[in-house]
């Protein structure tokens, strides 16, 4: 008999009063609406703090106080225009929390207090004010985070990365909302390109049983694993791929790029992520 499905009550997206802001929180709708979740966007400014090492004694007075007050009211500015495209989201469910001093903890909490936090695909790679927020969520907080794409769906075909590792492991289980779900489970196994032996049965035995019936595709060429799983994924059609996140030391994958970057920097119309660390 199949387990009680689970569900998500709390879906953060953070927001820098851009233009990416209505895209992100139209596919956090989408999550949220899935589970008649809340929407939780959170204004995330520049903080204040973050400019205060750099304004050592050499600095003037006049010129402390000028950068200072620049920053405050570009984010005050922001939290206009953030506020703005909240409000025109047409989801009901939805709340709206601009965050102070010290900005990262704050942020930090209300991740916490989250079951999942959407980001765009640009930020993901590393472009735009919340480039830094994005890796730390995913990889200091270590919390279950989708970057969006175009194409995103609930009920679509959702691709399972798998090769028997923690990180895997724990992408598959927290994702598990998301793949009770979805029209179609594809689990993606790349033997040839692990460093351990496994076997992709055992996780569809383990979905199974929690009310989720897949199925295996075995990518069986070497090489790159990135380059292997989004070949499988479009082989499945997927529109969601879900992936275990910097596996590796992160000095490690800032330097030789690692599975996770090449997934983050993939072309266009690769699936969107969700990611788990």
């Amino acid at each position: 008999m199949a387990s009680q499905g689970t569900s998500w009550a709390r879906i953060m997206v953070p927001v820098a009063g851009g233009d990416p802001d209505a895209r992100v929180l139209a596919a956090g709708a989408i999550l949220a609406g899935a589970f008649d979740a809340e929407l939780a966007a959170v204004y995330a400014p520049a903080d204040v703090a973050d400019l205060m090492p750099w304004m050592g004694e050499g600095f003037m007075g006049g010129v402390q106080v000028t950068a200072v007050q620049s920053l405050k009211d570009a984010a005050a500015a922001g939290e206009t225009t953030a506020r703005a495209t909240v409000e025109t989201c047409a989801y009901a469910r939805k709340t709206f929390t601009t965050l102070s001093s010290p900005v990262w903890s704050g942020l930090s909490m209300e991740g916490r207090l989250s079951d999942v936090v959407v980001f765009d695909d640009a930020t993901a790679r590393g472009r735009g004010p919340l480039s830094e927020s994005f890796q730390q969520i995913v990889a200091n907080e270590q919390r279950p985070t989708i970057v969006v794409r175009p194409g995103l769906r609930i009920d679509g075909c959702v691709a399972v990365a798998w090769d028997g590792g923690k990180e895997a492991s724990r992408a598959a289980r927290t994702a598990l909302p998301l793949l009770q779900k979805a029209g179609k489970v594809v689990i993606l196994a790349a033997p040839a390109s692990a460093t351990r032996y496994f076997d992709p049965t055992r996780l569809q035995q383990f979905l199974e049983v929690r009310g989720v019936t897949s199925e295996v595709l075995a990518l069986t060429e070497g090489g790159d694993v990135a380059a292997l799983l989004l070949k499988g994924a479009a082989a499945a059609e997927a529109n969601l791929l879900v992936t275990g996140a910097f596996g590796h030391p992160r000095l490690q994958e800032f330097i030789f790029g690692g599975t996770t970057r090449s997934m983050l920097n993939a072309a266009a119309g690769a699936p969107s992520l969700f990611l788990s660390h």
